[in-house]
């Protein structure tokens, strides 16, 4: 299995990706783990990144990219790859697809989990931790059971909303999101590698869902 996993922020892409990662045996690949990772170790790669990330900029692709193929020579990796996060734009496609070439490792398939933004911002803007336990809550869709909660904790559910989930934030986020993938859809529909999977079911469904688009996709050789 080499895919990308698409998705926007509230798809269900992490939950997805992990139910992947231990149904197939294929790491999670993702560039802001490989960026946090290579920075705690003090890499080369690590160092670039830093100095644009401390002085403000974006970290160039060709670094991303570089991170990327150093990950991708793991053992772990030897039967397959999910890439999360990346690629966000055209040029880091392009840059990608060349890298995988160069690697004999093509990819299979790019998985959109498609949700209408409408739903998203719901599933977003409704989340809730509990500031005592950490249990994650919707206010819309999944609203917490005061007596469960208590004997399963011991305590109320205390609720608090993360600064990065407030309405105004959430849309830009979405925006940004939206605005990236249009042409990444176009992209990859082009390349014939587009599978796309209604994320709007139950989480074993979106994934059999997941499973059957990959199954579907033309096989590359590696």
């Amino acid at each position: 299995m080499r895919i990308v996993l698409l998705g926007a922020p509230g798809s269900g892409k992490g939950t997805q990706a992990q139910l992947l990662v231990k149904a197939y045996g294929v790491p999670q690949i993702s560039t802001g783990d490989l960026l946090r990772e290579a920075v705690s170790r003090g890499t080369p790669l690590g160092l670039r990144a830093k100095s644009a990330m401390d002085s403000g900029k974006l970290v160039d692709d060709a670094t991303v990219l570089g991170m990327i193929r150093e990950r991708l020579a793991q053992a772990d990796a030897a039967k397959g790859f999910i890439l999360d996060g990346f690629p966000r734009n055209i040029a880091q496609a392009e840059a990608l697809e060349t890298l995988l070439a160069g690697l004999g490792k093509p990819l299979e398939a790019v998985v959109l989990l498609n949700l209408d933004l409408g739903i998203l911002f719901k599933r977003l803007t409704g989340r809730r931790i509990c500031q005592t336990c950490g249990q994650v809550f919707n206010i819309f869709t999944s609203p917490p059971d005061t007596a469960a909660h208590r004997q399963k904790c011991g305590h109320e559910p205390v609720l608090i909303q993360r600064p990065d989930d407030k309405e105004e934030v959430i849309g830009k986020r979405l925006e940004v999101y939206d605005a990236q993938t249009k042409p990444l859809i176009k992209y990859y529909t082009a390349a014939k590698l587009l599978r796309v999977v209604d994320a709007d079911a139950e989480m074993g469904v979106v994934f059999k869902s997941i499973q059957d688009a990959v199954r579907a996709a033309p096989v590359n050789a590696a």
